[in-house]
């Protein structure tokens, strides 16, 4: 899956690796709540964990205070992400992997865990389906995505301009449920997230934080003015927006 997409991806990440805390207030807040979804689980002494998308670690913590004597690896696209995270010390094995193209076979891990790292895959059903053969049997995937109500207000307001969003299309509640139904004990819920800072260039700001700016494939950016359009119209309804993060589940029964 190394396309040229992934590459612009991978270096955006790279890119905001020593700020990107600063500006993952909610990031922070997502891990956390996948965290307590998935302590449900009974995960013995050397059980086999893997993270899919690691960042600067926000999960990676969660993950080894729930289950300090379980053998963690922990991956991102981008190297200068693991690279951070591995300064945090964390007892967990690291590596850079694409999500999409994990290097193991069969079933191998107890646990698969990803926050907000799946709205970057390429083809989210095949991914579902690669990570699910990982699994042993009674092992589970939890996950944390971005949801189709993600931005809704900055959307509306390229529209009110008559200008496309940048945006990539997230998949509804629905949607998600749908590509989960084939899975053995599926779940999905959702939640919303209001950013603190209202205002188009503080919510460009913020992707740029934490280098979540790589627009859709085949979009091109906006010149000055024409986001200058967006940001009036945007800030004149208000300013505020919100994610919307989609919860998932699947079992290896």
């Amino acid at each position: 899956m190394a396309t040229a997409r992934k590459a612009l991806i991978g270096a955006a990440f790279a890119a905001a690796a020593d700020r990107y805390e600063s500006g993952a207030a909610i990031q922070r807040i997502v891990a956390k709540h996948l965290a307590r979804m998935a302590a449900r689980e009974r995960i013995g002494p050397g059980a086999r964990l893997l993270e899919i998308g690691c960042g600067t670690g926000l999960l990676t913590r969660e993950i080894t205070a729930l289950w300090p004597q379980a053998e963690l690896t922990a991956t991102d696209l981008a190297p200068e992400m693991v690279d951070a995270t591995a300064r945090t010390g964390l007892d967990a094995r690291l590596m850079a992997m694409d999500g999409e193209a994990p290097p193991f076979e069969g079933p191998w891990f107890d646990l698969i865990l990803s926050s907000l790292a799946f709205q970057w895959f390429e083809d989210l059903p095949l991914a579902l389906a690669r990570l699910h053969g990982l699994l042993r049997p009674g092992g589970s995937l939890y996950f944390a995505t971005m949801g189709a109500e993600s931005f809704a207000s900055w959307r509306a307001a390229h529209e009110r301009v008559g200008i496309a969003a940048g945006l990539p299309d997230y998949p509804t509640l629905a949607q998600l449920q749908a590509m989960l139904a084939p899975f053995g004990d599926a779940f999905a819920c959702d939640e919303h997230h209001p950013l603190p800072e209202p205002g188009g260039q503080a919510l460009i700001r913020h992707f740029r934080a934490i280098g979540a700016h790589v627009p859709r494939p085949g979009y091109r950016p906006l010149g000055p003015a024409a986001l200058r359009r967006v940001i009036d119209a945007f800030d004149g309804a208000g300013g505020a927006t919100c994610y919307h993060v989609l919860y998932g589940r699947i079992t290896h029964v």
